[in-house]
């Protein structure tokens, strides 16, 4: 199953834009939002160092990642590659 995680924190300015874009694809993709701060331990799994961080897994491996704020078009074809 193919999933985007979505790398977050409600300090950043990049996050904050994002954020209504990835709202706008609820529905057309499938994503977990997750808070850097208060999930540090699948921030480290990922190897999240910047964020917003969007990372593509499929059947639980990591397939692709984008850093910082992205288009609704781009995210749309990053996540069916």
């Amino acid at each position: 199953m193919k999933k985007i995680l979505y790398f977050t924190a409600s300090w950043c300015a990049p996050c904050k834009a994002l954020s209504p874009i990835m709202d706008s694809l609820q529905g057309q993709i499938n994503f977990d939002k997750i808070d850097v701060d208060t999930n540090t331990d699948l921030s480290a799994q990922y190897g999240v160092r910047g964020v917003p961080s969007l990372v593509l897994v499929e059947n639980g491996n990591e397939v692709g990642r984008l850093v910082g704020a992205q288009t609704k078009e781009t995210i749309l074809n990053f996540y069916n590659k």
